[in-house]
């Protein structure tokens, strides 16, 4: 990952999601549209905002997926959530 030159504020964190193949019990991959059912989505974190102290640039979190909105930056697309969407930290 490329060193970047921009920093969320606050509590915001600007993320790069991950996508996942998701297979059931029996090994049937589910459809595009069943994986956007699913109410988290797992991402990495690409920078962590000024006041976040328990998340770090690197880190591999599972979030809420109605959270955040999408926005370029440097050329790159990144997922901007709150501190507070995050469920889990890997």
């Amino acid at each position: 990952m490329s060193k970047l030159k921009f920093r969320p504020i606050g509590k915001h964190l600007a993320i790069k999601q991950i996508k996942e193949e998701v297979k059931t019990d029996s090994g049937l991959l589910l459809s595009n549209r069943d994986v956007e059912e699913i109410r988290y989505k797992k991402a990495i974190v690409s920078v962590p905002g000024t006041t976040v102290e328990i998340i770090s640039s690197g880190d591999v979190i599972y979030y809420d997926s109605s959270a955040g909105y999408s926005m370029f930056i440097e050329n790159e697309q990144f997922t901007i959530i709150q501190e507070r969407d995050v469920v889990v930290v890997l």
